[in-house]
């Protein structure tokens, strides 16, 4: 046989064999949880044979559609139109430079769907499947090309087979395999997420202060991706909780609820959520190197991936690191921006670094160590806005050290040339930061800084402090146990008698609990505005200073002893009790305070004016320790008595003020009904539903104990206050 024979025998054979039957027809429906057709009406599909045919049409009105006298074999299903309509929030991601993301229209439709189950789980039964040859449930990313955008797969009851896909080789890798000769539904799960609710509103609200205690508390987490470091080739995870990347990416993308924030937390708190289409949730940027050219691995370290886009960690920098962690994410219409607190020694260090430099970006000068870590944050903030910012409001966050780095933050961001950032920042326990000058020109920046009980924290750096952290280190258990030395520079320093000493910004919600006895105490949640409740440790010693020694620890002994300022046991719960109380409130048309709360605390504070008064009588008969010009101390204690009668009247406006909707819940107060919705979930938790003390206001009125200290002594003993006990 001549070689030429061959080869035709050779073509002969393989055409025969490559020939296959025709005739063969397909049906399939798309349905939603319900068994509805309705939201896939005419959309546009494309199946493709497994001779390679292209076949194209639109679904009817019930989303089903029909591929007829194809050749035999399965068929692969799949939706290429790309989003054509106009609502912003499709056309600004699809059309960003940054991350542009492959909106299609199937994607669309099925983030306007709803789950069955409340928990969206999967359902068991679908009317749909009455009328089904084969049902398989599905997700949108098994039905289009480009997927690194959209949430990881979830479990499902019927899954889909791998053998068509199979049968079909090459032609079977896109979208879903289905059999000939039978009419498949395909349950296509509902594209929706999770997102914790946030008021845009710069009003204080109830909910953003639980809320964002909640996410200052995710920044003691790492971002949990996995891999992590580059250059990165394989698809990555985020299957590490509590992380941010798990946060974000994968369970609020999932719609599971999570409670938890900090490893080995005991017990879980979880925001209150809001059930949102998928592309309206805090976004993490997908990573899919042949869409995105800086996501190429060939890049090295300079490749981008979402761990170095949304995640600051900058503690492995050299010698010019600050140990600075941070993330940040982003929706349609606020950045999230959240700074972590004091964790490691370096931050420690950083703390104590109170020597005040110059505010590049205004006027003032501020704590040098807070600002070189808010510098570096800037940097990475800035660099994130410029990029995916489009009038988005700014709601930033951070707890103790990142309370006070979140502050200069702020301010660099207010201040930044050519932009105007909307933004509110909302602070737990955070060490002053600034100086007098720089706090009254940031007055325009919507600070609202909440302080614990007795947490010492927000006392430093003292308000006299100016130095480098090797200066007064090693000397200022000195300042503080030579009580003559140490009284004098807390009385004249916490009254900004002279220079431009350390002040606070923002505006003060002190988080005060009362016990009554043993067995019954509640919370009220105030503006004081006193220096006697605000500057912890200092008007303590001016106090109770008798005969050369104070009767309580000095402040770097009260330092140690830091319970109310670790935010997880302390802060959280504060704020939780203080939702749990406004909402109460807020429903029974009750004030914050009630007629017992209100008598105990202010006849506590009319007792604490007395002794300022009898203070101010025993300095001046003794005559002011170690030379101090005694006017200078008197003047002292007599503007904080000006400033006790301020605070009563603080605290009776909580005895008349009624509580709205929009004091508890902000912007959100506007959708009653999604509000109505999302309090069910979060109240569906049985943790919300504890009866806590703290979150309730006392039942009865009863002048038969005092307001007693935490540590179950009676207040009064030398002063009816005691400030351990409420700061």
């Amino acid at each position: 046989m001549t070689s030429l024979q061959n080869e035709l025998e050779s073509r002969l054979s393989h055409r025969n064999l490559s020939c296959p039957m025709g005739g063969k027809w397909t049906s399939f429906q798309l349905v939603d949880e319900f068994g509805a057709g309705e939201p896939y009406a005419a959309l546009a599909y494309v199946a493709i044979d497994s001779e390679g045919q292209t076949y194209r049409g639109s679904l009817d009105a019930t989303g089903a559609g029909k591929i007829t006298n194809h050749f035999a074999g399965p068929i692969a299903l799949f939706f290429e139109e790309k989003y054509q309509g106009h609502e912003k929030v499709y056309v600004r991601v699809a059309e960003r430079p940054h991350y542009p993301l492959q909106i299609t229209e199937l994607q669309v439709r099925a983030e306007q769907t709803r789950y069955l189950n409340p928990n969206a789980t999967r359902i068991r039964d679908n009317p749909a499947q009455a009328c089904a040859d084969d049902f398989f449930q599905v997700e949108v990313r098994h039905l289009v090309k480009h997927v690194a955008h959209l949430p990881p797969e979830v479990y499902r009851h019927y899954p889909l087979p791998a053998g068509p896909a199979r049968l079909m080789g090459e032609h079977g890798k896109l979208g879903v395999a289905l059999m000939p000769q039978k009419h498949t539904v395909l349950e296509v799960r509902p594209l929706r997420a999770l997102r914790p609710m946030l008021s845009t509103a710069p009003e204080f609200c109830a909910l953003n202060l639980y809320q964002l205690a909640l996410m200052s508390t995710l920044t003691y987490c790492p971002f949990g991706q996995t891999p992590d470091k580059a250059p990165i080739k394989t698809p990555l995870s985020f299957s590490e909780q509590p992380s941010v990347g798990n946060w974000f990416a994968d369970a609020l993308a999932k719609f599971e609820e999570l409670g938890e924030f900090y490893p080995e937390q005991p017990k879980p708190y979880y925001p209150l959520y809001e059930d949102v289409p998928y592309s309206k949730r805090l976004e993490i940027v997908p990573f899919d190197p042949f869409l995105y050219t800086v996501n190429d691995p060939e890049l090295g370290e300079d490749q981008e991936h979402p761990a170095k886009v949304h995640f600051l960690d900058d503690s492995k920098t050299g010698a010019q690191a600050t140990d600075t962690q941070a993330y940040i994410t982003h929706n349609d219409e606020l950045v999230l921006i959240a700074v972590r607190g004091t964790q490691q020694s370096a931050d420690f260090l950083r703390d104590a670094d109170a020597l005040q430099v110059p505010f590049e970006e205004g006027v003032g000068r501020v704590h040098r160590g807070f600002y070189d870590a808010a510098r570096k944050t800037a940097a990475f903030v800035t660099s994130y806005l410029d990029r995916f910012h489009a009038g988005q409001k700014l709601l930033i966050c951070g707890h103790s050290l990142g309370g006070a780095v979140a502050l200069l933050l702020s301010e660099i961001l207010r201040r930044r040339a050519g932009f105007d950032y909307t933004l509110q920042l909302y602070t737990y326990g955070a060490p002053r930061a600034a100086d007098a000058t720089f706090t009254k020109n940031a007055e325009a920046l919507v600070h609202y800084r909440m302080v614990n009980h007795n947490d010492p924290i927000p006392s430093v750096p003292g308000s006299w402090m100016n130095t480098k952290s090797g200066v007064y280190g090693s000397g200022l258990a000195l300042t503080f146990a030579n009580v003559p030395v140490g009284l004098s520079v807390f009385v004249a320093g916490i009254t900004n008698l002279t220079g431009e000493p350390y002040e606070h910004h923002g505006i003060l919600r002190h988080f005060l609990p009362v016990e009554f006895d043993r067995k019954e105490r509640s919370s009220i949640l105030w503006m004081p505005h006193c220096d006697t409740i605000t500057q912890h440790a200092a008007c303590e010693v001016a106090l109770e200073h008798r005969y050369g020694l104070p009767d309580r620890p000095a402040l770097l002994a009260q330092l140690i002893q830091t319970g109310d300022h670790f935010i997880v046991p302390s802060y959280i719960p504060a704020c939780w009790a203080t939702l749990r109380r406004w909402q109460e409130a807020q429903i029974d048309g009750s004030t914050l305070a009630t007629k017992r709360e209100y008598e105990w605390i202010d006849n506590a504070l009319t007792r604490i004016t007395q002794q300022l008064r009898n203070e101010e009588r025993y300095l001046a008969g003794r005559g002011a320790p170690n030379g101090r010009s005694e006017s200078s101390i008197n003047i002292a204690l007599i503007r904080e008595v000006d400033k006790m009668h301020n605070t009563r009247a603080r605290l009776a406006t909580l005895r008349t003020a009624s509580v709205s909707e929009k004091d508890v819940y902000g912007s959100l107060s506007e959708q009653p009904e999604q509000l109505a919705h999302n309090l069910a979930r979060w109240q569906a938790h049985p943790e919300n539903r504890v009866a806590e003390q703290l979150a309730m206001a006392p039942a009865m009125d009863d002048d038969s104990e005092l307001i007693r200290g935490a540590h179950g002594y009676a207040i009064g003993k030398p002063y009816t206050l005691d400030l351990d006990s409420i700061i």
